[in-house]
């Protein structure tokens, strides 16, 4: 299953019920054992009321969320989700770190992974451009499981235990390799190989790319003759650290997001059928100090539904104002 936010037509988080939160809530209800999370944000109260139901019924719901933005920012207006869990008798655990607990995936019964770039927010789901993708695996599940357990024993950043080698599984004749940040480098170790091996296209949706050799590998392979192309977030593309300078420079095309709210898909889709998603934005943040996770699906079905995302948000977007961004 995957599911694209649609926050032209789909904005009201009084109309949850056909949204991503009405999906995710329809998994909640279905859980029958277990639902171990570990997720960045959280303001839904719908969820919440949905995640307390699954407890009384004798289903294990925990939690692992980031410290500031998470269990900290409960006390803030229209929040305090996490403090009704908590009264339930749902167990929260965070971080406590500097760096952030940034993941966005929940395992149901040992057997469904929903991840992806949505965070469990009103912002997330009504106002911002993003991806779920759900996967019925019970060997994915395990994957996702290990890191799980990790972080709710305590073990976050780059000194959590690696298991790269035994994070691939293979669903319906599509192989999937899942990275964690920040034990495992995923632009050095995956993202960055995989577009240097793109021989027909390139596609990105981003809402922070810092990175420079994501940036040299994909304006390599335009000047190569692969057929490149990516949309920025607009807020934070033109400073100093954002790439889209170099893309543009050097003749990419790129854009800039045309929604009123954020473009936060981490998406890129390489020859029509690897897709890259996840938590991880493209910064070195990410790669070195975050808990991300980002996961890689080889399939022609999978990339035709993002592509069809790339292309709804392209048309949306706009070019860069080339006089406000020097091209030395």
């Amino acid at each position: 299953e995957v599911y694209f936010t649609d926050p032209q037509n789909l904005n009201d988080p009084a109309n949850w019920q056909s949204s991503i939160e009405g999906r995710l809530i329809e998994k909640i209800n279905a859980a029958q054992t277990s639902i171990h999370i570990a997720s960045f944000e959280f303001d839904l109260t719908p969820v919440a009321e949905a995640l307390i139901a699954a407890k009384q019924r004798g289903v294990d719901v925990r939690w692992v969320t980031d410290d500031e933005h998470g269990l900290e920012a409960d006390v803030e207006p229209g929040h305090g989700q996490f403090a009704m869990l908590q009264n339930a008798g749902i167990e929260v655990r965070s971080d406590t770190r500097s760096a952030l607990m940034h993941n966005k995936f929940w395992i149901f019964d040992g057997q469904i992974v929903w991840t992806g770039s949505t965070n469990i927010t009103e912002n997330g789901i009504f106002d911002q451009d993003n991806n779920t993708i759900v996967i019925q695996s019970p060997e994915l599940a395990a994957i996702y499981e290990g890191e799980f357990q990790e972080m709710w024993g305590g073990q976050f950043g780059p000194r959590s235990p690696s298991t790269l080698d035994q994070q691939i599984a293979m669903v319906n004749g599509s192989r999937i390799v899942v990275v964690f940040t920040s034990e495992d480098p995923a632009l050095e170790n995956a993202i960055v190989p995989i577009v240097k091996s793109a021989t027909k296209s390139v596609r990105f949706l981003t809402f922070s790319f810092t990175d420079f050799p994501l940036a040299d590998a994909m304006s390599q392979r335009w000047k190569a003759g692969v057929d490149v192309a990516g949309v920025f977030e607009k807020f934070g593309s033109e400073t100093e650290a954002s790439e889209l300078r170099t893309l543009m420079c050097r003749s990419v095309p790129v854009k800039q997001d045309g929604n009123s709210g954020f473009l936060h898909h981490k998406v890129i889709v390489v020859d029509e059928r690897i897709v890259i998603t996840g938590s991880m934005n493209y910064s070195t943040n990410a790669e070195e100090n975050n808990d991300e996770n980002v996961i890689i699906i080889d399939s022609a079905e999978l990339a035709r539904l993002y592509l069809q995302e790339f292309d709804r948000v392209w048309k949306l977007a706009s070019d860069p104002e080339i006089e406000t961004i020097a091209c030395g």
